[in-house]
């Protein structure tokens, strides 16, 4: 793939699930946020290049050939000395995961000087960074530099989904100012309830939003599990907040569920012309309708998800494709 037209920067980790053995019995998955949005949004059709340092043991094999058999771009994926991240997760009765994580020396945060891209290619709409990457040294900083430096050049909507972790992301008061940074940097941010609730504890979670949205981002989406999701639009007509309903469906378990969300958020975005130059201004436009049909693709590529064991987001022929008016 020589023209992506989206950039994801950010982690893989080697999930350890269980299986129907128990929990002593793991089956090892490949994933991790930011890796599962990078596929989310691939086998939807948008063509994707994926930022990422790979371990060099076996798990990391079984990483970078996940990567390259879902199609994603091979010139972004780093060959590194260290290690995989690691997650042994549990779920609860909901089917929502328990993470316990084993990362403090993986491949995933050391990026070096020159292993980031100087240029992105000229087709690139978007880049979109996330989850644990954003916070772990020495990599977040240089991963901030490539944001910033692509928020100064103006021709590329900005995503971020901080997807906390909060038990691998340092001491709270400063991973917290480091998420707000994050979030005024971008155009668009994605965010889970939980997010919001240790980024704002004093604040409800529709009122978080609102939140985000004052940082500066035009369009800020929140997942709100069995309540659905909300989005909150920015724009020289005022604001516009639109909800949908999460989809009925029987759950498997949730793992990946938000990564599959963000691709197909920005997907649907990408098919409707609402990346690339003059971001702000782009996503400033969506009108309520189109924030209906945004939330909807989403929430069903989501609701797709969760029906399936581990990370495996839906097709573009299983979703449908994307509708302007939903």
């Amino acid at each position: 793939m020589n023209d992506p037209r989206l950039v994801v920067v950010g982690e893989n980790v080697m999930d350890l699930l269980p299986t129907a053995h128990g929990a002593d019995v793991l089956r090892a998955a490949p994933g991790g946020g930011p890796a599962n949005t990078a596929v989310a949004a691939v086998r939807l059709g948008l063509p994707t290049r994926f930022l990422s340092r790979i371990g060099s043991d076996e798990f990391g094999t079984r990483i970078r050939a996940r990567l390259l058999s879902e199609g994603l771009d091979a010139d972004g994926l780093v060959a590194a000395e260290e290690p995989s991240a690691l997650a042994m997760a549990t779920f609860r009765e909901d089917g929502s995961a328990r993470y316990d994580f084993r990362m403090a020396d993986a491949a995933d945060w050391f990026w070096r000087p020159g292993e980031l891209p100087a240029e992105l290619p000229p087709s690139v709409d978007a880049v979109h960074a996330a989850s644990i990457a954003l916070f772990r040294e020495p990599g977040a900083t240089l991963i901030e530099a490539l944001m910033s430096r692509e928020k100064a050049r103006g021709e590329v909507t900005l995503s971020i989904d901080p997807n906390i972790r909060e038990r691998v992301i340092g001491d709270p008061d400063t991973a917290r100012a480091l998420a707000l940074r994050h979030l005024a940097q971008a155009h668009l941010v994605k965010a889970s309830d939980e997010d919001l609730a240790y980024l704002f504890p004093d604040l409800g979670a529709e009122q978080a939003v609102h939140a985000v949205a004052d940082l500066g981002p035009s369009l800020v989406v929140a997942t709100l599990g069995v309540e659905g999701a909300l989005a909150v639009r920015r724009g020289a007509t005022g604001p516009a907040e639109v909800r949908v309903p999460a989809p009925e469906v029987s759950v498997a378990d949730t793992v990946g569920a938000g990564d599959s969300f963000m691709g197909a958020l920005l997907h649907w975005l990408d098919h409707n012309g609402s990346l690339g130059t003059d971001p702000a201004a782009r996503l400033a436009g969506l009108g309520e309708e189109d924030l209906r049909a945004l939330l909807a693709h989403a929430a069903a590529a989501a609701g797709h998800t969760v029906t399936r064991v581990g990370a495996d987001p839906p097709t573009e022929a299983e979703l449908g494709a994307p509708d302007r008016t939903g």
